[in-house]
């Protein structure tokens, strides 16, 4: 029995005649670049995220970015996150011109420390980006406390917890600014590139707005130097489609969590991903943790079941930042997840006999 990681195809025919008149539509009034279908999704999104406003742009860098430059962040300024995440997080805070700054995570959750964060402000901290990864929410009451204690604005990436709670509220809805990306794999994804930044704040919203269409407030009207960095029609009028079947399609995560659960906690060299009590996890990734997980990987393909690994090496350690000149070591929670990482198959049209197979296949491997 073959098990992907990823199964697009089994999405599309599950809704292909919604999506097909969708794109028609699209075709019909040719109303590409930005336009009526995108604001129709971004008035869909900020109440499912429950804030006032979602500004769709063409990825989940760009949202990230985005966010950032409206937020006032810039050279000289330092931004803390965290280094278990896509690069993207890291990216957009050096292509503002400031400079990231990493803290450990949470073993239980992956997540940023609360407890290490306070440590690493200095007068230069500008921002603070929490990373929801894998479908959690980070655990944000104490990253709020202080963040406000010290003045700073909190950019929740969320870019892979599209429906996620944390103590019953949306994630993106909590912070400053929630970013999120809808690539394709997502469980809100478009058939492209696209993303959005959430809000509840007027002014942010309005300088993003001209952000992304190179700084206009009125055609050819420049009030700021901006970018192109708008959400196409086709991606609006997909994820439109898309978005009332997500809460249908979180609820099939989570159901396949349990099961994974329940089947694979009797192995005892699996550290199985742990739902936080504030919590509701979406599971973007299930992400177990062995050590030695390449061999398992290798095996698990032998027969068919194909894994991935997010994110195999920290930002920290990247050839990409190794001018921050952090060393091995100093963050011991992050490299030790990241080494141990296996992305086991996951989504929503997953079916319980595949879990089982995959079950049953480690199973025989480690036992």
């Amino acid at each position: 029995m073959q098990v992907p990681l990823l199964d697009l195809k089994a999405q599309y025919k599950s809704i292909k005649t919604e999506i097909d008149q969708a794109l028609q539509t699209v075709l019909n009034e040719t109303a590409f670049a930005g336009g009526p279908f995108v604001a129709r999704f971004e008035e869909a999104f900020a109440a499912f995220c429950e804030c006032r406003h979602a500004v769709g742009v063409g990825s989940g860098t760009d949202a990230l970015w985005m966010a950032l430059i409206a937020a006032g962040v810039g050279p000289g300024h330092e931004v803390i996150t965290v280094p278990d995440t896509f690069i993207a997080t890291a990216e957009a805070i050096t292509f503002c011109g400031a400079q990231p700054v990493f803290v450990d995570v949470e073993e239980s959750t992956c997540n940023m420390d609360p407890n290490k964060l306070e440590e690493a402000i200095t007068e230069r901290t500008k921002a603070i980006i929490p990373v929801h990864l894998f479908g959690q929410p980070a655990n944000m009451d104490p990253i709020m406390e202080i963040a406000r204690r010290h003045g700073l604005i909190v950019i929740e990436d969320a870019c892979q917890a599209h429906g996620a709670l944390y103590k019953g509220k949306k994630a993106g809805s909590i912070g400053d600014a929630g970013c999120f990306s809808f690539y394709p794999g997502k469980n809100l994804g478009a058939y492209g590139e696209a993303g959005a930044v959430v809000t509840n704040d007027d002014s942010l919203a309005e300088k993003m707005r001209m952000f992304r269409d190179h700084g206009q407030a009125r055609k050819y009207e420049h009030s700021m130097i901006g970018w192109n960095a708008r959400m196409d029609g086709i991606q609006g009028a997909v994820l439109s489609v898309k978005l009332n079947h997500l809460e249908e399609w979180n609820n099939a995560r989570r159901r396949h969590a349990g099961l994974y659960g329940e089947l694979l906690r009797n192995i005892e060299q699996i550290v199985l991903p742990t739902e936080a009590d504030y919590a509701r996890h979406i599971y973007h990734i299930y992400a177990i943790r062995v050590k030695d997980r390449d061999k398992l990987i290798s095996r698990l393909a032998e027969h068919q079941i194909f894994c991935g690994i997010h994110y195999p090496v920290p930002l920290h350690r990247q050839k990409a930042y190794e001018s921050l000149a952090v060393p091995a070591g100093s963050l011991p929670v992050a490299e030790q997840c990241a080494s141990e990482f296996v992305s086991l198959p996951m989504y929503p049209e997953l079916k319980e006999e595949q879990i089982e197979h995959v079950y049953e296949t480690i199973k025989s491997l480690m036992l």
